[in-house]
């Protein structure tokens, strides 16, 4: 499964949640879909939903996790992705480009508006779970790889630093009075 054939997996999976603010009823529905799928099609979108994480694996929108989260963890940023993964492709794409873009989708509003945390760590196991419902069986050891990038040192600061995430990220410091 190559990452068009993934997107329009999580497009499929999003027209039948039945709602979409609730990344783990997306995450569900993906898995159950994928599930349908041959074990080496499943395989192949594990290796996708990596080759994603990878993708997404940058400061700019770790430091955005970490205003939007009050904080972000490593393992708060996989489960921050997840949640962007599910998002959909045209979000994905546009967050990555500008993180600061994330302040203009209306789930972050109302996430930021009510204090709820953005994430869905049951995105990360949608393979996982197709594969073992398709075939009774574990992903096979070695299934997939993840090589992550280098981070971009010129983020590297403080994410604690006000004045310099609100210079960096300014609509979304601003939305939540970071």
């Amino acid at each position: 499964m190559n990452k068009e054939q993934f997107w329009k997996l999580i497009e499929k999976a999003r027209d039948r949640a039945p709602d979409t603010r609730e990344g783990s009823d997306i995450a569900a529905h993906a898995s159950a879909l994928l599930a349908r799928c041959s074990a080496q099609e499943i395989t192949a979108a594990q290796q996708t939903l990596w080759d994603l994480m990878a993708d997404s694996y940058q400061n700019p929108l770790w430091a955005a996790a970490y205003v939007v989260n009050g904080g972000c963890s490593d393992d708060g940023f996989d489960y921050f992705r997840g949640w962007l993964i599910v998002q959909g492709r045209t979000t994905f794409e546009r967050v990555l480009a500008d993180p600061d873009t994330l302040a203009e989708l209306p789930g972050v509003r109302t996430a930021a508006n009510e204090g709820i945390d953005l994430d869905c760590e049951d995105m990360l196991s949608i393979a996982w779970n197709a594969h073992e419902k398709a075939t009774g069986k574990e992903l096979p050891a070695g299934a997939f790889t993840i090589r992550y990038p280098c981070l971009d040192p010129s983020w590297d600061f403080d994410f604690d630093d006000r004045e310099e995430m609100a210079r960096r990220l300014p609509a979304l410091t601003a939305l939540y009075s970071y």
